[in-house]
């Protein structure tokens, strides 16, 4: 999962980055309200994570321009401001959640997953691809009887497959979705991280569609 992260405090950032990092999600990190819109603009993102109190551009203005232009990308407020006027005035600008600081780094999670799950009309952590069952809670992979937790890069390929089952991912498509900018990867990754999850579970866990790419089947 492609997170957005817009916040010019150095220390909740790399806080928040490296929790996310470590359950799995790709991070793309800027300061700025005019990188934040940019960025928006740009798409790719499951949800953006979004401070009020930017450099450039105020985060309200960042949220009214982009809602304003069709940018639908949940989004979560994360912010020190805690008044209920600036609450509502978030979440009627086209906020989908609002957060105050500090918070707790698995508070921060556990909203972004109730969000995407409202987002995508789920009720449950739990995403059904044929035989498999992937919790996004738990990192938990279950096929055939066997389950295990799998490794943050694991779980990423398997979420940006998982989440629409049948729906075909190329090699870059899988790539944009589980590492962030400026990160080095390997021309073999992902053929290395499949063959880690079928070790586990078996070829047909991810099916291969010559010349396109891979997928989770429908059943």
């Amino acid at each position: 999962m492609r997170v957005l992260l817009v916040e010019d405090d150095a220390m909740i950032g790399e806080g928040v980055v490296c929790g996310l990092k470590s359950a799995g999600m790709s991070v793309d990190w800027v300061r700025d309200g005019v990188q934040a819109e940019a960025a928006l603009r740009e798409g790719g993102y499951a949800i953006a994570l979004l401070d009020l109190g930017l450099p450039g551009a105020d985060g309200f203005e960042v949220l009214k321009r982009v809602r304003a232009k069709g940018i639908e990308t949940p989004v979560l407020v994360i912010t020190a401001r805690d008044g209920v006027d600036d609450r509502v005035n978030g979440l009627d600008l086209g906020a989908d959640d609002y957060l105050v600081k500090p918070f707790e780094l698995r508070e921060l999670q556990a909203r972004m997953r109730a969000l995407i799950r409202r987002r995508a009309g789920r009720a449950t952590s739990a995403l059904i691809a044929g035989a498999s069952e992937l919790n996004t809670e738990t990192h938990e992979l279950s096929r055939d009887g066997v389950t295990e937790v799998l490794p943050a890069r694991e779980f990423a390929l398997m979420l940006a497959l998982v989440e629409r089952p049948g729906r075909i991912l190329s090699r870059s498509q899988i790539e944009e979705r589980i590492y962030g900018w400026g990160e080095e990867v390997e021309s073999n990754a992902v053929d290395v991280l499949i063959h880690a999850i079928r070790r586990k579970f078996g070829k047909d866990v991810i099916l291969n569609v010559r010349g396109a790419g891979w997928m989770a089947p429908k059943s």
